[in-house]
């Protein structure tokens, strides 16, 4: 008899026409240790897991909204050197030469001496000029205001760079979504 084992038992022959047969009393299934997990591990397991997955689920618009707040950190911190350098570019010329800044930068040639005006540059979201100073563009999502300080000298002029977004909020009147701002000493 494979698969039971016999303990303490003692053979009772039962005797009959066909032959004598064992019967073996106080027989019981081996002692074997059961593999695998009972049902009550399991749903712990599941409801630990789950828990998990709904707290990672909830951080996760969080993230995306820190790293969308990143891109955009950065993309203004670009358009701010670009200006920076431009402004620093921007030398003040002898008399009879004209500037060549048609060609590149933003525009912002000689606006120090409009101190009063300050100038305003639209950028799209990947830091491309969009529409020319004081005009907005297609496409616009970064605002670069560039106000010139009093009171000007023929060495040095102080400009105040503030570039908020998005371009449509104006941030005299309603806080932006976000600003990095710099002070720059121009036409020295």
């Amino acid at each position: 008899m494979r698969g039971w084992e016999a303990v303490n038992a003692t053979p009772i022959h039962i005797g009959s026409s066909g032959g004598n047969m064992v019967v073996f009393a106080k027989m019981r299934h081996p002692l074997r240790k059961a593999a695998g997990f009972s049902l009550v591990e399991i749903v712990i397991a599941l409801g630990v897991a789950a828990f998990a997955l709904v707290a990672i689920m909830g951080m996760l618009p969080m993230g995306l909204k820190t790293q969308q707040a990143s891109i955009q950190q950065t993309t203004a911190n670009e358009i701010m050197a670009a200006i920076l350098n431009d402004l620093r570019a921007d030398v003040v010329l002898p008399p009879g030469q004209a500037s060549k800044e048609q060609d590149s930068g933003f525009g912002l040639h000689g606006r120090w001496q409009n101190v009063a005006t300050p100038a305003t540059l639209y950028f799209t979201n990947e830091g491309n000029q969009t529409g020319s100073v004081n005009q907005t563009g297609t496409g616009a999502v970064f605002r670069a205001k560039i106000q010139y300080l009093f009171p000007p000298s023929a060495t040095t002029t102080v400009a105040n760079v503030i570039i908020t977004w998005p371009a449509q909020v104006d941030p005299t009147t309603v806080l932006p979504a976000g600003s990095v701002g710099t002070y720059i000493a121009v036409n020295r």
